[in-house]
């Protein structure tokens, strides 16, 4: 048994002891309204929770101290899965903090690039949530619609990187390729650019005023803008209690300063209120794609550095130093100089942190990632005690998280 599981057991203990008439009772880590195989021990009296405690750590791959025996390169593969629902969003916040330690930046094209890409796997990753948030509240159509809108976005995924998920695009100092020549790629995208507006108002004509989702959401789960700040609490959770933080504005990346968006907030920080700012930003992330797609720079798509940046595969197959240079890069990795770094971006579900320290050497002597997921979960006691047990499936959902990131 480990000591995270005797630590949670003898809380049970104590809690028996001390409070005879309350009752536990575990929720998951099978329950699929966890999101993950996740263990929430709840204290009731009668149907209303008393306490929260989630017992995380069944899935731990233990990806940071793997990360440390990598290549910086070798690493990129890594982090697709931690928050595998947005594995561009991953790549590239690694790729940056390892920039930075380089003193490196991707050439403008790549820059408009990775935005585009990013930001719609943000709509891909807050369809994957309202699919699933609105199946555990009871609306199973709207896992169906958000999920045929989702395979728009994964075929655009597939036609640059020929993966569908996991796709390590976003490489250190560019794009492991350039747009497609045949020009498929942009097709795809104006083509959901065209149908997707109607489809966010489908939505909403299905949940936004249903006397039911009403019910489910508004005044559920609430926590004030003070209490989310002093929890650490990042992305719409965040901006759901009307503070208007994102690192797209306040910390801008990746040429994120050139474009024009709206930061949506709420009021009340209440799950109805996480559901109306993520049905917003997915409208914003359109309005960001179009914004790419019409101003996309010429030029290079990566940063032409023998020894640390792949040399393109057309010039592999003809001279042989690019030939060595990409052998030597794919087995023994570059020397990075010694320092730390510490970089972050706005991930779909919040701030999104990458803390690497260099020793001078191939690979990183420590890697800490700073997770959305994670630290959101800390604040899931205050978000449901005092509400009934049904809450605690809408609360639960409206955080957003993945278990990939949670159990690093």
């Amino acid at each position: 048994m480990t000591e995270e599981k005797r630590t949670a057991d003898s809380e049970i203990m104590q809690i028996k002891r001390e409070r005879p008439d309350t009752m536990i009772l575990n929720m998951g880590p099978q329950h699929p309204a966890t999101h993950g195989v996740l263990r929430l021990v709840l204290e009731l009296d009668g149907e209303t929770v008393v306490k929260a405690t989630p017992d995380i750590g069944y899935l731990h791959t233990g990806i940071e101290k793997t990360a440390e025996y990598r290549t910086y390169t070798q690493n990129i593969t890594l982090w697709d899965r931690t928050d595998y629902v947005a594995n561009l969003s991953n790549n590239l916040g690694y790729v940056l903090a390892v920039e930075k330690l380089l003193d490196i930046e991707a050439p403008p094209k790549a820059q408009y690039i990775r935005v585009l890409l990013t930001e719609l796997q943000r709509i891909s990753s807050h369809l994957v949530w309202v699919g699933s948030h609105a199946a555990d509240i009871g609306a199973i159509s709207m896992l169906l619609y958000a999920f045929r809108e989702r395979e728009m976005l994964q075929d655009i995924f597939e036609t640059i990187s020929g993966q569908r998920m996991m796709t390590s695009f976003i490489r250190i100092g560019g794009l492991a390729k350039d747009l497609p020549a045949s020009g498929d790629f942009e097709k795809r995208v104006r083509e959901f650019i065209k149908v997707f507006p109607s489809k966010i108002q489908d939505y909403e004509n299905l949940l936004t005023k249903n006397k039911l989702w009403l019910q489910r959401t508004v005044g559920i789960g609430t926590i004030s803008a003070e209490e989310a700040i002093n929890c650490g609490l990042s992305g719409p959770i965040l901006r759901g209690c009307e503070v208007k933080w994102d690192l797209r504005k306040s910390n801008p990346y990746s040429s994120y300063e050139k474009f024009e968006f709206d930061i949506p907030t709420g009021k009340n920080g209440d799950v109805y209120d996480r559901y109306l700012v993520r049905v917003e930003e997915m409208r914003q992330s359109l309005r960001i794609v179009k914004q790419t797609l019409e101003g996309i720079p010429e030029g290079d798509y990566t940063v032409r550095i023998p020894g640390v940046v792949y040399p393109p595969k057309e010039i592999v197959k003809k001279e042989m130093e690019a030939l060595i240079y990409h052998f030597k890069i794919a087995q023994e990795g570059f020397t990075v100089p010694p320092g730390e770094i510490y970089h972050s971006i706005e991930s779909p579900k919040g701030e999104l942190g990458y803390f690497i320290v260099s020793d001078g050497s191939k690979k990183p002597y420590r890697v800490r990632v700073r997770p959305p997921s994670f630290v959101n979960l800390s604040a899931f006691n205050k978000l449901v005690a005092g509400r009934l047990i049904a809450d605690v499936v809408a609360i639960i959902g409206s955080i957003d998280i993945v278990l990939g990131e949670i159990d690093r």
